[in-house]
This record gives structure tokens, C-alpha cells and sequence, in this order.
């Protein structure tokens, strides 16, 4: 793992926390796995999918009655990230507030981090 001994990967905000656990209530999931993939136009994609068990090798960050599962190959690239849930007149959704991001996308749907190749 690329954990820093005594911190975890990812903070949740407090409005992230209370989005996040009351998916997982409603939708009666163990927590919510993120993680990256390559794609998009500038290399790199965050994911987000419903976990239905913890990997033993995922870091599991818990918040509030939150759970978030870091998946193995993302938390290299998601040390010091904060996750916050924005809500706005015209959209709501999860933003990543990454340290590590060098370029992002205009749309703002993809990122390129400093230690991976672009696509």
C-alpha cells in the first residue's frame, strides 16, 4: 500500500460524508469503492462504484457513517486527495480536490497526475 503511516489517502468533507452514507443506507451497499482507470482526453479517470465486501487490500477510509474503499492501484495517485460532495442550481455531484492532479480536462472529467504517462 502507499499509505502514509497514520494519515488516510482521502478526507471526506462533511457534506461528502453525510451524501455518501445516505446512498449507502438507501442502497443498502457495504460502502462506495474509488478508484482510477485510464481515459478521457487529458490520461485519467476517477471511478466510483458500489462495493458489496471490502478487498483486504483496499484502504478503507470510514467518516461520519461513510465508507469509502480506495482501491489498491488509485491510492498511490489519491494521497492528500479531498473528496466533497457540491450541490448547484444546475448540477450536484462529487468533486476531487487532488494535490497530485497537474492537468485537467476542460470538462473537468479527466485529470493527468504528475507520475502517469499521458494516454
Amino acid at each position: 500500500m502507499f499509505s502514509i503511516p497514520g494519515k488516510q489517502a482521502v478526507t471526506l468533507t462533511p457534506a461528502a460524508a453525510r451524501q455518501i452514507a445516505r446512498m449507502m443506507e438507501r442502497e443498502g451497499r457495504t460502502g462506495l469503492r474509488v478508484g482510477v482507470k485510464k481515459g478521457g482526453c487529458a490520461g485519467m479517470e476517477y471511478t466510483m462504484d458500489w462495493a458489496e465486501t471490502v478487498n483486504p487490500l483496499d484502504e478503507v477510509v470510514e467518516q461520519d457513517g461513510a465508507r469509502v474503499m480506495i482501491a489498491p492501484m488509485a491510492q498511490m495517485f489519491l494521497i492528500g486527495t479531498v473528496i466533497d460532495y457540491e450541490m448547484s442550481l444546475l448540477e450536484a455531484g462529487f468533486r476531487f480536490r487532488n494535490p497530485n492532479v497537474v492537468e485537467a480536462c476542460g470538462c473537468g472529467e479527466s485529470v493527468k497526475f504528475a507520475d502517469a504517462p499521458a494516454r
